[in-house]
């Protein structure tokens, strides 16, 4: 990921392991609390997962982005079959609107398995950032389902497989 607002140089995407769990689950949570905010939902599964399950979750495909050590943006990849379902894209909140979520998106998409065909993922329906991020990099509401008090808009893109890209 190179040139990203508010960054002077590239930023490389570092694959998160089981010994982050701690720092990821600390960044998850802050980036969360404004989510369970807008929709009025302190019970948002992010802000409930454990340390235990954070670190099961970083044994698959996860990367994060850091500043000076700092963690300030993660996301994982979940791989069944041709679908990959983008989940936890998360940012510090005192560096969103900085462009890193639409970079680390955009390397999670590149990174995933070749059999990938398209990408799913989901988002809070009051999620108006989110939202607009994800229709921004091709994404199109597929449906919605009830969540305690608002709703969940699952959104999917096909992949596009760019000619002469080895991965």
């Amino acid at each position: 990921m190179v040139g990203q607002l508010g960054h002077p140089g590239p930023v490389t995407p570092l694959r998160l392991g089981v010994a982050d769990a701690g720092e990821v689950l600390t960044l998850q949570r802050a980036a969360y609390v404004t989510e369970a905010r807008t929709h009025g939902d302190l019970d948002l599964p992010p802000l409930l997962e454990t340390l235990d399950e954070t670190r099961v979750a970083l044994a698959g495909l996860s990367w994060g982005l850091r500043e000076a050590g700092r963690l300030v943006a993660s996301v994982r990849l979940t791989v069944t079959g041709p679908v990959g379902v983008i989940g936890r894209l998360v940012v510090a909140p005192d560096r969103q609107g900085a462009g890193l979520g639409g970079g680390l998106l955009r390397f999670a998409e590149s990174a995933a398995p070749p059999e990938v065909t398209v990408f799913r993922l989901f988002t809070g329906s009051k999620s108006v950032g989110p939202l607009h991020l994800y229709a921004k990099h091709g994404y199109r509401e597929t449906h919605r389902t009830p969540e305690n008090n608002h709703e969940l808009v699952h959104l999917e893109k096909a992949r596009v497989h760019v000619p002469g890209r080895v991965r």
